[in-house]
């Protein structure tokens, strides 16, 4: 009896140990995933975590946005959610008990930066338990940096609506082509809502009457789908002159869409359309497409990825609200306006990870109408008239000069490392070889305009760049500084079409904040750009009537500002 009663007492004890603590074998845990404007993302990745954040399973979201996970055993679980584009979500301290419904939202980073604290925090609010946690000023967590990698939003928002904002600066600099050294900008940013974004900006220079460039651009995110977007620019410039006419006229409208068919595959495409032409004494116009595409395939941190295009980027520090950076890069050939454009073919593969990136890519490029820059320095006033004789754009504002070069053609290769450092510092290391145009012979030789164009000739070339960038802390300068080293002979970059493949031998940039108020907000940025700063590359050449022309990839330059945000 004794031996039955103790077997009785042991299975007893097994059936009360492995039943649920809350009365039920299993609950559930489901919701939808949205993004900020209330659309439900389709094919979004929620994981249902433990409570130090490891995964146990995984599902994707369904046609409405709905996930959900049947089985669960009653405790205290994390959710968090991922998709294509937008930061990862976590959702902390989630109680399952029975049917516990959690949605969950997606956003950007430009949407998580609205969140920014408005006030410093009290000294005495608690510390974070988390090395790696920003909070809001109401001591609400935002964004986490898990131990595992990525950077999660940790809040749904505040609930607030976008605020517009608005840019005033003033910048002085050694005028580029079109500039006077002087430039005055209002730009007008709309913060996302519903998806939407809204870029405007209107450039002048105050030494003319005329002169002016602008911009307006629209952007639509269309969620797991991806996002459409359209810019159109004008520019006027009543300083540029060639061939017996002035006053040159830009006009772009650009169309962009992106399209994501899951977690795999992302494609871009888009065209922008472009005219140019003198508003007087003549009738020359140039018109073109210039379509682009790029198709990648990712896989894990990993991406294999094949892009086309007919225009060269912008320069890495290009603001995406500047009108000439969607507008066409001009020059002169026979007396008749020529635009740059060309056929750019790449296949490259790429992986990333939070500390470190490689990439390698093989290249197939056709160049036409490449841009020679030029200062001159002419012996008598109306000299460059005679010395042009329309075979050049002469800008008297900075008093720069462009000639088309001879069309050719390249293929190459680019290879770059580059690895986050202590500090939240970055390094980067970049080597491409192709060709790029040259100009031999001395200065001591008279030759005319024509001469120097057809001595022009495309040669093997190689290129090594530098480049390091970061933040100091306390200050919260952000600086880059580069060196790129390339033949000084050549007139033209290796990798044209490369995203760094502007700005040659050693340049720095620096953005300053300047806070007004105790609390960090508001106030100005000051911007410095130097650009060659150890005049590399200069190429001389004397003209038949005496004239000087030096050409340079890129001229020893500075640029610098103040910006005001409010």
């Amino acid at each position: 009896m004794t031996r039955r009663f103790q077997l009785g007492v042991f299975a007893l004890l097994l059936a009360l140990g492995s039943a649920p603590v809350y009365g039920v074998v299993t609950a559930s845990v489901s919701g939808v995933v949205r993004d900020s404007a209330g659309i439900p993302q389709i094919g979004a990745q929620v994981q249902l975590l433990r409570p130090d954040l490891g995964v146990l399973v995984s599902v994707y979201t369904n046609s409405s946005g709905r996930f959900t996970f049947p089985s669960v055993t009653p405790g205290k679980y994390a959710l968090k959610a991922m998709g294509t584009s937008f930061l990862p979500a976590l959702r902390e301290d989630v109680r399952v008990r029975s049917n516990t419904v959690v949605n969950l939202t997606l956003n950007t980073l430009y949407e998580v930066m609205q969140w920014l604290p408005a006030e410093p925090r009290a000294a005495d609010a608690r510390k974070d338990d988390w090395a790696w946690t920003l909070r809001s000023a109401a001591n609400r967590p935002l964004l986490r940096w898990l131990e595992d990698g990525p950077l999660v939003v940790v809040s749904d928002g505040s609930g607030t609506a976008p605020r517009l904002k608005a840019r005033l600066m003033a910048t002085g600099q050694e005028g580029t082509f079109g500039e006077s050294g002087e430039r005055f900008s209002a730009a007008v940013e709309d913060t996302p809502s519903n998806s939407r974004e809204l870029l405007a900006r209107v450039e002048f220079d105050p030494a003319t009457d005329e002169g002016i460039e602008s911009m307006l651009g629209f952007r639509q995110e269309l969620g797991f789908a991806g996002s459409v977007e359209s810019v159109a620019a004008v520019a006027i410039h009543p300083e540029i002159e060639g061939a017996g006419a002035d006053g040159l006229e830009e006009a772009a409208f650009r169309s962009e869409e992106t399209i994501h068919l899951g977690d795999t595959i992302e494609a871009e495409v888009g065209s922008s359309q472009v005219v140019a032409r003198f508003a007087s004494n003549s009738p020359n116009t140039a018109a073109a497409a210039l379509p682009f595409a790029t198709v990648g395939w990712h896989d894990g941190n990993s991406v294999v990825h094949y892009g086309m295009a007919s225009a060269l980027p912008t320069s890495r520090f290009a603001d995406e609200t500047e009108a000439n950076t969607w507008l066409p890069q001009l020059s002169l050939r026979n007396g008749e306006l020529a635009m740059v454009r060309g056929l750019h073919q790449e296949i490259g593969w790429e992986r990333h990870t939070d500390v470190s990136g490689v990439s390698v890519l093989v290249f197939s490029d056709k160049l036409d109408n490449p841009i020679l820059e030029a200062m001159g320095s002419f012996p008598t006033e109306g000299a460059e008239d005679t010395a042009l004789a329309g075979s050049m754009l002469l800008d008297n504002a900075s008093g720069l000069l462009r000639l088309a070069g001879p069309d050719f053609s390249s293929t190459g290769m680019q290879a770059s490392i580059e690895r986050r450092l202590p500090g939240g510092n970055q390094i980067r290391l970049s080597y491409a070889n192709g060709n790029a145009l040259v100009l031999s012979g001395a200065a001591a030789n008279p030759v005319s305009v024509s001469q120097l164009a057809a001595a022009a000739r495309p040669r093997r070339a190689q290129m090594y760049t530098l480049s390091l960038s970061g933040t100091l802390e306390g200050t919260g300068t952000r600086w880059w500084a580069s060196y790129r080293w390339q033949p000084e002979e050549t007139l033209t970059p290796v990798a044209p079409f490369a995203k760094d493949g502007d700005q040659p031998y050693m340049n720095l940039h620096l953005s300053q904040p300047i806070h007004i108020r105790r609390d960090g907000t508001g106030g100005f940025v000051a911007l410095v750009d130097l650009n060659n700063l150890l005049a590399q590359g200069y190429r001389p050449y004397v003209l038949s009537d005496g004239s000087l022309l030096v050409f340079a990839q890129d001229r020893r330059a500075i640029r610098a500002g103040l910006a005001f945000t409010f």
